[in-house]
């Protein structure tokens, strides 16, 4: 699993700025593999709706994964008959490769992608879109499992689709409902940072790139869609969904063990609501607070068990110091991961270290309390005795939330300001390389030629501005034809 640190952060999310006419605003891409059949009806029916129904320029980008038909072929003749028509040839299978080489060498600020059989309804396209185009979202997925989608499939790949998706909100938590639709967009700023991160080159990278935009905090909105299956695919089904499970247990354990950077951009956005300063009002207190109180619950039911089965064949004082003990180092270590969101293993030590300090205090209130019941009776009850104990951790568990919150695990965002990224270089397959420029609000500019740099600099001149529509009837360069 990847593990190299983010190539920045991302801008404030708002309404891609105006640019010069013809300048592309959507580059679809369509990933095939010896697909000289269907290719060519297809692009041409995505053509002709894009230029009747999409007010804004577009380009389509035939992704060829080294087809060894006459696809390449079929792909160039569009390409010299249609203007918006282009060509990238890989070498390499891998639907995940070809993506992450288009969308990173593109200068369309909304990237999206299509299966080649059109499965998917194209009406649903501008609604896939558009909340890119206005700053409301990051990504864009197409669902056939939401509860207004016209699906038409047999049982076969119905299960299998629902089954994978019930793995996914089981073993990652993930909360959006189709991963596999092949129906996707993303704003071309999230994927500049995004994409660095997704290992996977396969039919997996999609789930991977939801997966960690989910835990990042992105928002990935939805759109219902009509979807008749395709009875001629040539996904192989056992060996995608055996792929997918690998790729499912890889992720899971790079999300347990904290070895993503996912903190490097999370919610990076300056217009959540949730990171606006309201005055008496801590940030994430009520979550800590929840957080907290589930693992101190969690932990005090430990602590006892540990208590009760050290207590067989020791004093009450040094049961008390080992139960305490291993309960503090697991307490320490889960309030770190789950009340305080502290990702990877920087700082474990010195928090486990500080968390010991507070241990410290925790013991002497509870060490305290046996003997001060010591001193009141001889032969105190084990009722007795697990009364008092729990009446004194109750008052440590207040006071160790305060230095948790307050020493251990502070805010470091409270009156810092953000700290920005160095200029790392990323580097993708055959793509371009890319850097940090923090001028352009789009994120890095591939390096390519100085018109190159040029056209795609002008996305950046006036943030303020809108896109103005281009029309097959105004000043669209179609009008040639």
């Amino acid at each position: 699993m990847r593990t190299d640190s983010s190539p920045g952060t991302l801008p404030a999310r708002e309404h891609l700025p105006a640019a010069p006419a013809g300048t592309p605003v959507l580059d679809v891409v369509i990933p095939v593999y010896n697909e000289e059949k269907d290719l060519q009806p297809c692009v041409r029916r995505l053509h002709e709706h894009l230029v009747r129904t999409f007010p804004y320029a577009f380009r389509i980008t035939v992704a060829d994964n080294a087809s060894t038909d006459t696809t390449p072929q079929v792909a160039a003749r569009l390409a010299a008959e249609i203007p918006e028509v282009t060509l990238s040839r890989l070498e390499q299978k891998g639907r995940g490769r070809a993506l992450r080489a288009v969308w990173s060498a593109s200068d369309a600020p909304v990237l999206a992608y299509m299966d080649v059989d059109l499965s998917t309804d194209l009406n649903a396209l501008l609604p896939l879109v558009a909340p890119l185009i206005s700053g409301h979202s990051d990504l864009a997925i197409g669902s056939r499992l939401a509860r207004s989608s016209r699906v038409v499939r047999g049982p076969k790949r119905e299960f299998i689709s629902r089954a994978y998706n019930l793995i996914l909100r089981g073993s990652l938590q993930a909360r959006f409902s189709d991963a596999q639709c092949g129906f996707k967009a993303i704003r071309r700023d999230v994927a500049q940072v995004l994409l660095p991160l997704v290992e996977d080159t396969g039919w997996f990278f999609d789930t991977e790139m939801l997966v960690l935009a989910e835990r990042a905090g992105l928002r990935i909105h939805e759109v219902p869609v009509d979807w008749v299956d395709d009875p001629d695919s040539t996904v192989h089904i056992v060996k995608t969904a055996t792929d997918d499970l690998k790729g499912v247990w890889r992720i899971g354990r790079a999300l347990a063990t904290g070895s993503l950077p996912l903190d490097r951009i999370a919610r990076p956005f300056g217009d959540d609501p949730r990171d606006r300063e309201i005055k008496d009002v801590p940030k994430g207190l009520a979550r800590q607070l929840v957080g907290f109180c589930v693992v101190g619950a969690l932990s005090t039911l430990f602590y006892l068990l540990l208590y009760s089965g050290f207590r067989l064949f020791t004093g009450s004082q040094v049961a008390n110091a080992l139960a305490l003990l291993v309960s503090a180092i697991a307490n320490t270590a889960a309030n770190r991961r789950l009340t305080f969101g502290v990702r990877g293993r920087g700082g474990a030590v010195r928090h486990q270290a500080q968390g010991l300090v507070v241990f410290g205090i925790g013991l002497a209130l509870t060490s305290g309390s046996l003997a001060a019941l010591g001193a009141a009776t001889s032969e105190p009850a084990h009722s007795t005795e697990l009364a008092v104990l729990i009446a004194a951790n109750l008052a440590a568990t207040v006071l160790r939330f305060l230095l948790f919150r307050a020493w251990v695990f502070p805010d470091r965002r409270d009156g810092e300001p953000p700290v920005a990224a160095s200029p790392t270089p990323v580097h993708h397959l055959s793509s371009p390389t890319f850097s940090t420029a923090r001028h352009d609000p789009y994120g890095p500019l591939p390096q390519r030629t100085p018109q190159y740099a040029h056209d795609t600099a002008q996305w950046g001149r006036d943030a303020t501005m809108r896109l103005q529509p281009v029309r097959p009837n105004d000043t669209d360069p179609r009008d040639s034809r």
